[in-house]
């Protein structure tokens, strides 16, 4: 799949927002800056976005609150968030308000372009997905006429090739890579990218826990202070329950072992 997007970056540090719009572009991405969330908001009136990375403190209108006036008037719009100040409670916020990542500084920039991947093929793939949902509902109605004898039989043209490789299976779960969505017993979910990240990391150590390090060191890339990453961890856990395992009070696959970290059980 041929990766494109157009992006956009809220920073108010010149030099920051100049070399990550050299890293995106130098990918294939179309970029904008903007030198603040006022400016940046005033693109989004105009310019049509694919995503956009903002960071979280800012002169005037802060992350926060750019974040909430974005995720308010394009619901659908995918935001990251990405700090030099790391604080675990704003962190948690901005995922709470809609933001799709939280990164932090200085961003890494195979961070960044794997990130940027990630978020605009998942977008890609419900575009795609809402496609083939109108195809089908075509190719019903062509059905229903041609059993009602309105038109005549036409050969397709297309093939539907099954990948065998790119699925990770533990037990009923099993995880495809590609589309980034999980299937448990024929039932399909999709996750927040990042969750996704986290569930990949649990499935690969499973059935052994995993410490609220190494998850967020493996998931998201970065080094974070035990108390930081087990409240980051403890948020993900709960995205990754709220799509499939939903009784906290008993889980069946995500167990909590107190003090430790998180480990799946698909047996």
């Amino acid at each position: 799949m041929n990766i494109t997007g157009h992006i956009l970056i809220i920073d108010d540090e010149a030099t920051l927002r100049k070399t990550l719009a050299r890293i995106l572009q130098q990918a294939g991405f179309e970029v904008t800056t903007a030198e603040n969330a006022e400016q940046g908001l005033a693109f989004l009136k105009t310019t049509n976005f694919d995503l956009v990375f903002t960071d979280l403190r800012m002169p005037g209108i802060q992350g926060l609150d750019a974040l909430r006036l974005i995720h308010k008037n394009y619901p659908a719009l995918p935001v990251v968030l990405f700090t030099a100040q790391p604080d675990v409670n704003s962190a948690v916020e901005a995922l709470r308000h809609g933001a799709i990542d939280y990164l932090l500084k200085p961003l890494k920039p195979e961070v960044i372009i794997e990130r940027t991947k990630s978020i605009l093929s998942q977008q890609q793939r419900e575009k795609r997905k809402r496609e083939i949902i109108l195809q089908i509902e075509a190719l019903q109605d062509e059905l229903k006429r041609m059993e009602n004898g309105e038109i005549t039989a036409s050969t397709p043209d297309e093939r539907i090739f099954i990948e065998t490789d790119r699925f990770l299976k533990r037990g009923p779960i099993v995880l495809d890579l590609h589309t980034r969505r999980i299937t448990i017993n024929e039932e399909t979910f999709s996750l927040p990218p990042t969750s996704f990240d986290y569930l990949l990391v649990l499935a690969r150590h499973a059935p052994n826990v995993v410490d609220y390090q190494t998850l967020v060191a493996e998931a998201q890339g970065y080094q974070a202070e035990m108390r930081d990453a087990q409240e980051l961890t403890k948020w993900h856990i709960h995205q990754l329950r709220q799509a499939f395992d939903k009784d906290t009070q008993n889980p069946k696959y995500l167990i909590n072992v107190r003090g430790k970290g998180y480990r799946l059980v698909s047996d």
